[in-house]
């Protein structure tokens, strides 16, 4: 019977458990904010999911300042998401006792905190491991991984906003109970059980102990620590990038920086994007400009960064002609939003951008990269570069740009 599992580990308790709670309840809520503005950075009907009834987010136009913003959050959401796994592991561990705790309802209340503790630890795991093999290209769930991920942050935050409020006072008194400073002073030899109470976390009958408190706090904070070095310098790039091991952005092209998706996956062959290619422009009216064409219009340069939904991010150097100045050539100068369409199929082959996006002095269809023609592989002839936007709605190639006035 599960009921008669024993957990004999000296170092359980409501303090400890509160201690690894603290570290998650400052951190999670900005993995809980940032992930849900990077879904709103698509825009309004553009995410995936998109329509998602009553979760919708409210709809705003997603600025292009500062040009770093989508870096930051996405950064931010997978960056932080991965340095808390090994607390997210360890206050699992402190709170296992409690999954196995018999009778499993004692009251009401009881039984609200049993359903969202089983509910929070369920999409917490959810939410970690989907993340984790999205960042990976390991889709083994069999489902879309942006639905599932999405739907599951709600579940997540609806229960983790329960049982904080269920157990803040808890939390408060074990905090108070013991000093955090002397914990970290206590040897293995000198630590002792938590008193008894009625958590059901303390060991009725302990094992000596093999680790100290201090030890167990420093083995988790060392690890989220070898974790951040091994995967903090896909966003922030410089000395740390030769260190992030654990990603799946070792793909280089001629410019010198990793490829989200190559033109062969996305089945863009030469003949597309040779000689005969044309980008149609539509508005007031229509105009259709060759790649030479483009190369005569006024060109401007910026460097911008394109920051990927698996956290990985980069800073390059585009060429290319402002969109617009194109949405002036199609008779819209100051266009409400501008429609954008790749050769390639499938559900990132359109992006919508909005009135800012369209009209940022540093907005691009870029048509060289770091004083090179783009490559194949980066959006040749011509891509889409907006500052803060994110990165599979940098379309690459552009076969026509929509320009549509306000109605």
């Amino acid at each position: 019977m599960l009921r008669h599992i024993r957990f004999r580990s000296p170092l359980r308790g409501p303090w400890l458990t509160s201690v690894l709670g603290v570290v998650l309840l400052a951190c999670l809520p900005l993995v809980i904010v940032t992930g849900l503005l990077d879904h709103a950075a698509y825009g309004p009907g553009q995410g995936i999911p998109a329509d998602v009834g009553w979760l919708r987010l409210p709809a705003f136009d997603w600025p292009t300042r500062p040009a770093w913003l989508f870096q930051l959050t996405q950064g931010l959401h997978v960056g932080l998401g991965l340095v808390l796994a090994p607390v997210v592991l360890a206050k699992l561990w402190s709170v296992i006792p409690k999954l196995f705790a018999w009778p499993p309802v004692r009251s009401l209340t009881h039984a609200l905190e049993r359903i969202s503790l089983l509910l929070l630890v369920g999409s917490t795991l959810f939410e970690f491991a989907t993340g984790i093999l999205n960042i990976q290209y390991d889709y083994v769930f069999g489902f879309s991984f942006y639905t599932g991920h999405y739907i599951g942050a709600w579940v997540f935050l609806a229960s983790f906003v329960t049982h904080v409020a269920l157990k803040l006072p808890t939390t408060v008194r074990a905090l108070r109970s013991r000093s955090l400073r002397r914990e970290l002073a206590t040897s293995r030899e000198d630590t002792v059980p938590e008193p008894p109470d009625d958590t059901g976390l303390v060991a009725a009958d302990p094992a000596p102990p093999t680790m100290s408190r201090r030890g167990l706090l420093g083995t988790v904070g060392g690890g989220a620590l070898l974790v951040g070095l091994l995967t903090a310098g896909q966003s922030t790039g410089g000395p740390l990038r030769d260190l992030a091991l654990l990603l799946p952005r070792g793909r280089q092209s001629g410019e010198g920086f990793p490829v989200n998706r190559t033109a062969v996956a996305a089945g863009i062959t030469a003949e597309s994007t040779g000689t005969g290619w044309r980008l149609t422009l539509t508005g007031e009216h229509e105009r259709v400009l060759t790649r030479d064409d483009l190369l005569a219009l006024p060109q401007h340069t910026a460097r911008l960064p394109i920051a990927c939904v698996e956290g990985w991010s980069t800073v390059q150097t585009w060429t290319g002609v402002r969109l617009r100045d194109l949405a002036a050539l199609a008779g819209i100068p100051h266009p409400a939003s501008a429609s954008v369409t790749s050769l390639e199929r499938g559900p990132f082959a359109q992006a919508t951008l909005n009135s800012g996006q369209a009209t940022d002095p540093d907005s691009l269809l870029a048509l060289r990269v770091n004083g090179e023609d783009l490559s194949p592989d980066h959006g040749f002839p011509a891509r889409i570069i907006v500052p803060a936007l994110p990165g599979v709605h940098c379309t690459k190639w552009v076969r026509s740009i929509a320009f549509r006035s306000a109605p």
